[in-house]
């Protein structure tokens, strides 16, 4: 509602007002009653609103004498809209007039003049200016600000333009301190709240010829955003409204909302304005109309007014007379308050004994500032007239509703609060709020550091250029796959890439295409498509031979592989052991000198046998176990030839630490970001970071040593490494910073189009062609090298080899065990008595190597062949088989 004014007006108008009078009666001692006072008014009466104000103050003295039969005198002076005249204006009634109180006037420019006057004399001054900032009332103490804020009214504005989608809005103000103060920060901060911005911020001068009007509304036009807010008193609506009315602005696809400086007085609209402005959106300012005292007031300002202003086309009162005739009349009833008084105590509890309820509401201040207005009425300009939508409310159930009676049904959205709206141009659903240019103007950036991503040719003769290059091959994708379809232009742009950036925040062009990186600043600038390239800075170094290969001959067998083939060699040579001790003394005596037999065994019979062997067992299974050799030998042999034949190289520089302790010179592209980066964020010395314009610049650098490092985008290193494929390699984390992306104007209604499209675009076959394409097209300038995870994957594993290990070690088992079952039958029917299993044989072989440790016994140093051995009488099955062998 209104601002519901409370006691406290009183209160806070009564300590200023009186301040003045205390020290007159204070003069006059023994004079407890004091005249009547003068009260003094300073309007703008060219303006509708100050001639409803000044007949609403003459009725509100009328009334108050009518009441109270106490005459009150009310000097109004006409300020003419000039903040000097208002100044003068005041100077005039205080000095001349000595009035005790002054009321208006309505813009902020006059205002504070007013106050400084009356300040310097310690006169109140009740503004009437809904624009006066919140530390004015600090500033000058004797200042009230009668007239609520515009904060409401703009929240009101952004839920508007929220309830239809609209993310994007262009504001056409007045060019006056008055209304710049409601844009900022109040529409600001309201659409920021519903995720909105301003488009374009057209300030509009009270007197604007026609050309500058035509030129501003023409690029207003030009631009995408179709929602357009008028904040500006009458007159200049007026204009504003014909003027794009005759440049077909206000049709199908225009959305016009006003703010309560226009809407309040929609109902005085000449039938001119009203034609030029069908299907405006408008805010007023609610208040109660029901009221039998409302209705009396309307019958009465309808005759006075239309006896003084018979020009005006209509004579009904807008919220600006309701408030001017209930501050008037709270200001007299303070004057009745206060005639008889004999200290601050006793004026304090007369004013406490008397409510005034306004015919807008209960008057109040808090901190002698009006409260904002919470209630406003929705319009809808149609025909002749306007129609009343509903109401948007503030508070707990801020939003939309038909009605504001105890049970209203309140609403976040206006399209399913309220009823049909007329748009421009008559259509049934309501507009976009955007249109497609003609064309999109697309900057492109000539000064790419490869011509990979970006490369224009241009033909100065024919005046034509060429585009080419993975970013606009990607974006050119992009675009056929998007929809509606836009035709766009390539448009050359030869400075840096953050002038590119700038260059589309000041709409010179409507997007940006190439190897544009995405970073926080630029961000602020624009707003950027997703990435159509891999994220990330690296470091590029030089390479250098390996300084430590002294392991390399382990290279050519995993260790699992050295591990298996050392096993199957031990286990062949024991076989073969237990096998000839029989035949050879060589392999008799202690238990050092059989275990190193073993051991020579199991390695020299890899190359060839010591000495001439006797048994077909062991022959058989060192005959196996040699061609199992040749084949390992062979092997390794050629993986070993081919790794130390490739030279194998190692980053320079091994991490970033390394350079900035060594203060050594590093480099990046031209682009000035990254430079920025490395200073900023690494902490590279500003001295020790050079610019370098191409590859080939940067390869001669690192080549010669003028830098030990080069950073590079991740895209681009892969261009760098791809084309010197041995000279340089990657060292040190990756940075996590933006990959390449398109830009476009914050709030750019295109943007979610585009993103969907290039969504789309990266999931066909011919994204993926194009980068398949990106790293082939840079073929390598120099020999390959292989790394060292190919040393890694080249060398030998035991699964090439497992089925020569199962057949070696197959063989060499079976050999054993018929080696085994093969001795004398005593021995054989020990064993089975003992165990009836072949498994006891092999637990009794093992026990006999356990206590061979024992046995010092000498044995001869040769012996004969035996056909039919003597049996050999045992006292248990362990000397029996130590005694058959």
């Amino acid at each position: 509602m209104v601002s519901a004014y409370p006691n406290l007006l009183l209160v806070l108008v009564a300590l200023v007002v009186l301040h003045s009078r205390l020290i007159r009666v204070s003069s006059a001692a023994g004079n407890e009653e004091m005249k009547p006072g003068t009260i003094g008014a300073i309007i703008d009466g060219r303006t509708r609103v100050g001639k409803e104000v000044k007949v609403a103050m003459e009725m509100a003295m009328d009334d108050f004498f009518n009441q109270t039969q106490q005459k009150l005198t009310l000097l109004v002076k006409n300020s003419h809209g000039e903040p000097v005249h208002a100044a003068n204006a005041a100077q005039h009634l205080i000095k001349k007039r000595h009035v005790e109180a002054i009321l208006g006037p309505q813009s902020w420019e006059e205002t504070s003049t007013v106050a400084e006057v009356g300040s310097r004399h310690g006169i109140p001054v009740l503004s009437l200016s809904d624009s006066s900032p919140s530390w004015s009332t600090k500033r000058w103490p004797n200042l009230i600000q009668a007239a609520p804020s515009t904060a409401n009214q703009m929240k009101a504005v952004a839920d508007i333009v929220q309830s239809w989608g609209w993310w994007r809005v262009n504001v056409i103000y007045e060019d006056s301190d008055s209304f710049s103060a409601g844009i900022t920060p109040h529409l600001l901060e309201a659409l920021k709240e519903v995720d909105a911005q301003i488009s374009n911020l057209v300030a509009i001068p009270s007197l604007a010829d026609s050309s500058f009007l035509s030129g501003q509304l023409e690029n207003l036009k030009n631009d995408q955003c179709r929602v357009f807010v008028v904040h500006a008193s009458l007159p200049v609506s007026e204009v504003v409204f014909a003027k794009a009315k005759e440049m077909k602005m206000i049709q199908k696809g225009y959305v016009w909302i006003t703010t309560d400086s226009t809407a309040s007085l929609a109902h005085s609209l000449s039938v001119t304005a009203t034609a030029a402005m069908q299907g405006v959106l408008g805010i007023q300012a609610y208040y109660p109309q029901t009221s039998e005292d409302f209705q009396n007031f309307y019958r009465r300002f309808q005759e006075k007014f239309r006896s003084k202003y018979p020009d005006e086309r209509n004579y009904e009162p807008s919220f600006f007379a309701v408030r001017a005739y209930d501050l008037t009349r709270t200001l007299s009833f303070t004057f009745t308050l206060t005639t008889n008084f004999t200290t601050t105590k006793t004026l304090l509890q007369k004013i406490a004994e008397t409510q005034w309820s306004g015919l807008g509401g209960r008057v109040q201040f808090q901190e002698r500032i009006s409260p904002p207005v919470d209630v406003f009425r929705i319009i809808n300009v149609i025909g002749k007239s306007y129609n009343e939508l509903g109401f948007w409310t503030e508070g707990q159930d801020r939003g939309f509703s038909e009605a504001i009676d105890v049970g209203a049904v309140y609403n976040k959205s206006m399209e399913n609060a309220l009823g049909q709206v007329f748009w421009p141009g008559s259509p049934k659903s309501a507009p976009r709020g955007w249109e497609f240019p003609t064309y999109l103007r697309i900057g492109v950036p000539n000064n790419s550091m490869t011509r990979t991503f970006v490369s224009i040719d241009c033909d100065p003769s024919k005046e034509k250029c060429k585009f080419s290059g993975f970013s606009v091959k990607v974006f050119e994708l992009t675009m056929s796959l998007m929809k509606p379809k836009v035709p766009y232009k390539f448009i050359p742009f030869n400075n840096n890439y953050t002038e590119l950036v700038e260059n589309v925040h000041l709409k010179k062009f409507d997007a940006a295409v190439g190897d544009i990186a995405i970073t926080a600043g630029r961000y602020e600038l624009a707003e950027f498509s997703h990435s159509h390239t891999e994220t990330g800075l690296v470091m590029v170094v030089a390479n250098q031979p390996q300084s430590k290969r002294a392991w390399l001959f382990m290279k050519p067998f995993t260790m699992t592989m050295w591990a298996l083939t050392f096993a199957i060699n031990v286990y062949n040579g024991f076989v073969i052991w237990m096998i000839e001790k029989n035949y050879s003394s060589e392999l008799k005596g202690s238990a050092l000198n059989q275990i190193g037999s073993l051991l020579w065994l199991a390695f020299a019979t890899l190359f060839s046998p010591h000495g001439e062997l006797r048994s077909n067992l062991s022959k058989m299974a060192t005959l196996v176990w040699l061609f199992v050799a040749l084949i390992l030998t062979q092997s390794y042999t050629a993986s070993l030839a081919s790794m130390l034949t490739v030279q194998k190289l190692e980053p320079k520089v091994a991490d970033i630490e390394t350079l900035k302790s060594s203060n050594a010179k590093v480099g990046c592209s031209r682009k000035a970001f990254v430079c920025s980066y490395l200073n900023t964020a690494i902490g590279f010395k500003p001295e020790n970071i050079q610019r370098l314009p191409d590859m080939e610049s940067a390869a001669d650098a690192l080549r010669n040593g003028k830098i030990e490092a080069l950073f590079l985008e991740a895209p681009v290193s892969k261009l760098f490494l791809a084309k010197y494929c041995k000279s340089f390699t990657t060292a040190g984390p990756t940075y996590k910073i933006g990959g390449y992306g398109f830009a476009f104007p914050r709030g750019s209604p295109l943007l979610p189009y585009i993103d969907e499209a290039l969504l789309k675009a990266f999931e066909s076959s011919d994204f993926m062609g194009l980068e398949n394409g990106l790293t082939a097209s840079e073929k390598c300038v120099e020999d390959g090298q292989e790394s060292d995870d190919n040393d890694d994957k080249a060398s030998l594993s035991a699964g090439s080899f497992c089925v020569l290990f199962a057949l070696t070690g197959g063989t060499s088992t079976t050999a054993l065990l018929i080696y085994a079952f093969r001795r004398r039958e005593p021995i054989r029917m020990v064993s089975m008595r003992e165990s009836k299993r072949v498994g006891e044989v092999l637990s009794l072989l093992l026990l006999h190597m356990k206590n061979i440790k024992n046995s010092r016994r000498k044995v001869c140093d040769s012996e004969t062949p035996r056909n039919n051995p003597p049996e050999i009488q045992v006292s248990d099955p362990e000397q029996k088989f130590r005694a058959s062998i």
